[in-house]
């Protein structure tokens, strides 16, 4: 039930889908002759719109949650690696059969790097399709064509096709890894992700150590008009949104036990 509703709200409450549902309602007043409720609508649609595809909004909100799980030293042993879906363009692939990657495709590249560095260490690949109204291959179908082509082994991967979301990453992860006490597990997700993702894989049991990639932030943004270009900032807003009401959302449903999680907490 949490997914369903979860998935339904946030349909609702991102930048541009609510931008546009305000423009409807302002038009319908309009037209019941609710002059003041349609300019009301008008200017609400108008100023979510701008904020977040004309200012740093986006940024400012990414980057706390970015520069919270910094990435640390490498270790010098590695007994596995976690990625977390979402990096593939899941639509296209289902049709196409490649691995045409999205802009958290980071995700995927960073663990091939890591795959080779460390040859022995297994590599989970956790993500099934997560959308609810959209056909898509999930990322565990898809990551072993991309892997094997960059060089790591298919009998190396380990594929985890179930989960939906990243509480079923964490849950579905453990359940097929059992690791063992003392072994280290690498958890790589975009940074903006990492702050829920660590907590809620420390909540299911299954103690990482968090690798961050797919900065959107430079830390150096500050509070400005056109900072960047309006698709990206829209992008960077419409993250930024929905991991923190995802953070808040998760606290609330006892999956994980801060509303901004800390590394060690």
């Amino acid at each position: 039930m949490f997914y369903y509703l979860s998935k339904i709200f946030w349909f609702f409450i991102q930048p541009l889908n609510l931008t546009i549902f305000l423009l409807l309602a302002g038009l319908l007043a309009g037209m019941a002759g609710r002059r003041r409720l349609a300019v009301s609508g008008g200017v609400l649609a108008f100023l979510i719109l701008a904020l977040s595809a004309w200012t740093s909004l986006g940024a400012i909100m990414l980057n706390p949650l970015e520069e919270r799980f910094p990435r640390p030293p490498l270790p010098e042993k590695v007994d596995g690696i976690v990625v977390l879906g979402g990096g593939f363009e899941g639509a296209i692939n289902l049709v196409r059969g490649g691995y045409e990657l999205n802009s958290s495709g980071d995700r995927m590249v960073e663990t091939a790097i890591l795959a080779r560095r460390f040859p022995q260490a297994k590599v989970v690949v956790s993500g099934g399709n997560g959308s609810l109204f959209f056909d898509g291959e999930g990322d565990a179908d898809t990551a072993p064509r991309l892997l094997e082509a960059l060089g790591v082994p298919a009998d190396r991967l380990l594929l985890e096709y179930k989960s939906r979301n990243t509480y079923e990453n964490a849950v579905f992860s453990r359940e097929l890894v059992k690791p063992k006490p003392g072994e280290t597990w690498l958890l790589v997700t975009s940074a903006f992700h990492m702050p829920r993702a660590k907590a809620l894989f420390d909540k299911a049991g299954f103690p990482t150590v968090q690798w961050p990639v797919d900065y959107r932030t430079s830390d150096r943004e500050g509070i400005g008009l056109f900072r960047d270009n309006a698709a990206d900032s829209l992008q960077n807003t419409t993250i930024a949104v929905r991991e923190w009401i995802g953070l808040f959302a998760y606290w609330l449903s006892g999956r994980i036990d801060q509303p901004f999680p800390t590394p060690g907490g």
